[in-house]
């Protein structure tokens, strides 16, 4: 680190949605890690963004709507907003929310982008699903930012399956991004 330059932490909260943890696509390993992410938030001293995977009414006519025909996360659906335990955990903090309409997030990327112009940054994803959105928006962040230390806390994830969450966090390490909490 350069000398009187600060080291920005930053949070980025994946897709911690109703839908994701216990909804139409919810699954018992989602519900398992909101305590996890919920201590993650309240115990983090940073800035820290919320995605939140965003969909409209059309969504079964969408290339992923053909791919995965279970609405989900339609905008402004009961589904769509951030899981209780978590909304309550972030409505303590400055946090931003970043509505992403796929997986990966290049707005997200851009916002990094300006913080990262302005120093040292060093970036913690957490959230859902691991082997959909947090490998997807891990590795957008680190094409862009391959010199930016990149963490995934795997205690703060859970994939679509057991088996599937460990094949991204391997992904992940093979990409070197650095797992933690595994």
């Amino acid at each position: 680190m350069k000398k009187g330059i600060h080291m920005e932490k930053i949070l980025i909260v994946v897709d911690m949605q109703k839908d994701f943890v216990d909804g139409a696509l919810g699954t018992k390993e989602a519900v398992g890690i909101v305590d996890n992410v919920v201590s993650k938030i309240e115990g983090f001293e940073g800035r820290i963004f919320a995605t939140l995977d965003t969909h409209h009414a059309d969504y079964l006519e969408t290339a992923e709507g053909k791919k995965l025909p279970v609405p989900h996360c339609i905008k402004d659906s009961d589904g769509w907003l951030l899981d209780e335990k978590v909304q309550r955990a972030l409505s303590g903090k400055a946090y931003r929310a970043i509505e992403k309409g796929t997986f990966g997030s290049t707005k997200l990327v851009e916002e990094i982008g300006v913080l990262a112009a302005g120093g040292e940054i060093e970036l913690t994803l957490v959230g859902l699903c691991t082997d959909i959105c947090v490998v997807s928006n891990a590795l957008l962040l680190k094409a862009h930012f391959p010199e930016v230390s990149i963490s995934v806390d795997a205690s703060c994830c859970a994939g679509v399956t057991p088996k599937t969450h460990e094949a991204a966090l391997e992904t992940m390490r093979m990409c070197q991004i650095d797992i933690v909490g595994a």
